[in-house]
């Protein structure tokens, strides 16, 4: 059986680990918004036609 004192301090652990998880959750998740928002990378040198040979095909050039 448990005493209240045990019951007490599963809640009080219970009450610090659940918003600790939810702020590492958000926070997380906030970073990859941030990073996806604020990187932008170079453009790469690519083919521009379709023809045979080494190198990247853009499926749509944005540069």
């Amino acid at each position: 059986m448990t005493t209240p004192v045990h019951r007490s301090r599963k809640a009080w652990l219970a009450w610090l680990l659940v918003p600790a998880g939810l702020l590492l959750f958000v926070g997380a998740n906030v970073h990859l918004v941030y990073v996806a928002v604020q990187s932008q990378p170079d453009c790469v040198d690519h083919l521009k036609a379709p023809v045979e040979g080494e190198g990247y095909r853009a499926a749509k050039s944005a540069c």
